[in-house]
């Protein structure tokens, strides 16, 4: 019975990254996880290590799977006290060389997940007056040249935090985002980035950060946990907060 009493967390991607991260922080913290990814090897690596209480194998760029994966969630569990957006991919490309298919693809597992996921959850955090805390990007704060798509996807991203932030407030609702600057993850890799040009980029950012260096996915878990936490922030909601070791305070270069 006593588990039962314990919060319940739906974390999206995380099979890697900061999704992953976030999974294994906040089990440790004594929270029931309930993570989601498309890696089933991955979900079940996850269980097995304690990482989640329980896994759900979805793709949340298809239009229904938001709505299954509620469902199905609810029906192992009694509440849902908060959700983490962690899902998302990154194409690069330009006005010169982002495709209409790439454009796309951005918005549809963004912000369009983004959007579904929240919708779809947003009865059950009206219950119990829980929180959702959505992964952005410092490219939804500012404009960055060659990442069109992913800049104006992020940017959405925030927007659909603020306006979900004042619909929720009269619940009791907090809806906010954190805004990493450069993170070790799979994300550029997974993006089309090969190895070497990847390693050259991580240099290059940490010129680019102002703290000199580049960011882990703990760091985005520990201020994701944070803003869940009621007692430590329930006065915060629909911020965009950067942790991003000051990059949204420069120019592009």
């Amino acid at each position: 019975m006593a588990s039962e009493t314990k919060p319940v967390v739906l974390v999206t991607g995380a099979t890697s990254g900061i999704g992953r991260a976030t999974s294994n922080l906040l089990a440790a913290r004594g929270v029931r996880v309930a993570a989601t990814g498309r890696d089933k090897s991955a979900l079940k690596e996850i269980e097995e290590n304690g990482s989640a209480t329980w896994t759900f194998a979805a793709d949340l760029s298809k239009a229904d799977s938001a709505d299954s994966l509620i469902a199905s969630l609810l029906d192992v569990s009694s509440r849902i006290d908060g959700l983490v957006h962690a899902a998302g991919i990154l194409t690069s490309g330009g006005m010169d060389g982002e495709t209409d298919e790439g454009w796309s693809r951005q918005i549809e597992v963004n912000l369009n997940s983004s959007w579904r996921v929240l919708k779809a959850v947003w009865e059950p955090l009206k219950v119990s007056r829980g929180a959702a805390v959505l992964v952005s990007s410092v490219t939804g704060l500012r404009s960055f040249p060659g990442l069109v798509g992913y800049c104006v996807s992020k940017a959405g991203v925030d927007q659909l935090v603020r306006c979900a932030a004042l619909d929720g407030a009269p619940h009791g609702v907090r809806v906010n985002a954190v805004n990493p600057g450069v993170v070790v993850t799979n994300l550029h890799r997974r993006g089309g980035m090969a190895e070497d040009n990847y390693a050259a980029f991580l240099e290059h950012s940490t010129e680019t950060h102002p703290l000199g260096r580049v960011g882990n996915p703990e760091e985005i878990a520990e201020a994701i946990a944070w803003l869940l936490d009621g007692e430590k922030s329930g006065w915060i909601t629909g911020i965009t907060l950067p942790v991003d070791g000051g990059r949204q305070l420069t120019c592009a270069r």
